[in-house]
């Protein structure tokens, strides 16, 4: 398996077919170029939004919040630029028979307009 740390996406998962060779059966592009010029989610982490909000608009605790409208006059899936277009940072650990990858990133207040600090945690076996 690789993951890139630029939208946190799955570019590669080796399987074997029947046959037993080994294949790459993830839907993706071949260069980060690619992952960077490309508007869709291959593969990567979205957010802070999973779906479609409707006319790109919420409310919470009586405030309303506009956000960006990438979907016609929807938000989808965090925005212009959602998790699937921001670099998180990556951490390896290798042990024994496996490793572990986490990935993490700061949403700040503000960033596609929505409210609040968030951290994110992904964590990859």
């Amino acid at each position: 398996m690789s993951i890139t740390n630029y939208g946190g996406a799955i570019t590669t998962i080796n399987a074997p077919d029947r046959n037993g060779n080994l294949d790459d059966v993830v839907l993706g592009y071949d260069t980060l170029a690619e992952y960077v010029r490309h508007p869709r989610y291959l593969g990567a982490l979205i957010g802070r939004h999973a779906n479609r909000l409707a006319l790109g608009r919420f409310s919470l605790n009586g405030n309303s919040y506009q956000l960006a409208q990438n979907n016609g006059e929807n938000h989808l899936h965090g925005g212009v630029k959602g998790f699937h277009k921001v670099v998180w940072d990556a951490e390896a650990q290798a042990y024994d028979d496996e490793v572990v990858l986490r990935l993490s990133y700061l949403s700040k207040d503000g960033e596609e307009n929505y409210p609040g600090n968030l951290s994110v945690k992904s964590t990859m076996l």
